[in-house]
């Protein structure tokens, strides 16, 4: 069995709240909204994030993004009006802190994480 893509959704209870915080997080507009209610970004050639309404659900996800730089993702994210936790140790090499979106969806920024 072969995947060409994989798609990490963030169930959200107002899409248009959370287009703009993803849009801030990211730095940049979704790359599609193919329908009412969704919104994705491209984040890499196979690494899809998708924003979907779904209140039922929302809240309950974690994802995890992988940056260059720690230091400088979290104060461009500062900037953006987005604040993370404590930058955590995660290992030899590994730092990571978190951000929260308006529903409390879990985003993980790491750096370094395979050493």
């Amino acid at each position: 069995m072969a995947f060409t893509h994989v798609l990490a959704v963030a169930p959200v209870s107002d899409i248009s709240t959370s287009v703009h915080w993803y849009e801030r997080l990211l730095g940049r507009p979704a790359d599609r909204t193919p329908m009412p209610g969704l919104a994705d970004w491209h984040l890499s050639p196979g690494g899809w994030l998708q924003v979907f309404r779904s209140p039922e659900h929302a809240g309950s996800t974690l994802l995890n993004l992988v940056v260059d730089d720690l230091d400088t993702t979290l104060s461009e994210l500062a900037d953006r009006g987005i604040t993370a936790g404590e930058i955590q140790p995660g290992g030899e090499k590994v730092r990571f802190a978190a951000v929260h979106d308006p529903d409390g969806n879990r985003v993980t920024l790491l750096e370094n994480p395979v050493s």
